[in-house]
């Protein structure tokens, strides 16, 4: 039987048991498609094969804890963007507010309560897909290709990197291999006078600010 992913990837973080066997039957019941570690390097070395839409992050495992897993995922342009929901029993604000610092964006109290979990996940997802489609339509290729000097799959590609997107999935998205979307970027970091992809981001989302 096909697994249709309907609803998006979540990733979960936990080295307690029942609770993944909670969050993970309770999220594959509402269609999502689920990726589970159970600590922080483990978590950080899966979203280099595949990447989440959102990761419900256990504060209190073992060797990296929850914060120092979200504060590496933060410094990396490539995982920057995924929604991060802390799984708590600590409810203290000094623990919320290293939490938000770290770039975590929400807060879920344990004991878990899978009717909240999926309404976080809902409301999380939905205004992160409203943003991607908002900055979808201010893309103008053409006018982009014309300002810059690009190519239109250079263009694309960049599209797909700001997504938050690994080279390898930018080439799985449009159907090339990971060595040619390397040799592409090549070219535009040449052809925009950068060196990381961040910055080449940078020069293409101010410029469609201006195109649009």
């Amino acid at each position: 039987m096909d697994i249709i992913d309907t609803n998006g990837i979540v990733m979960i973080v936990d080295d307690t048991p029942g609770n993944l066997a909670l969050l993970s039957d309770t999220l594959s019941e509402a269609g999502y498609r689920v990726l589970v570690a159970t600590d922080g390097l483990a978590a950080l070395e899966q979203i280099n094969y595949l990447t989440p839409d959102i990761i419900l992050m256990d504060v209190l495992m073992p060797g990296i804890d929850g914060f120092e897993t979200c504060r590496r995922l933060k410094e990396n342009p490539e995982t920057a963007d995924i929604p991060v929901l802390f799984m708590t029993g600590l409810s203290e604000l000094d623990n919320l507010l290293r939490g938000f610092s770290e770039g975590g964006l929400d807060y879920i109290i344990k004991p878990i309560r899978p009717p909240e979990v999926l309404a976080r996940i809902d409301v999380h997802l939905g205004l992160a897909r409203k943003l991607f489609k908002k900055e979808t339509q201010e893309w103008d290729s053409t006018a982009l290709k014309e300002a810059l000097g690009l190519t239109l799959r250079e263009i694309e590609i960049l599209m797909w990197i700001s997504r938050g997107k690994t080279n390898k999935e930018v080439g799985l998205i449009l159907e090339s291999s990971h060595r040619t979307v390397n040799k592409h970027l090549e070219h535009i970091f040449e052809k925009l006078g950068v060196t990381t992809r961040a910055a080449a981001v940078a020069i293409v989302l101010q410029k469609a600010g201006t195109t649009s």
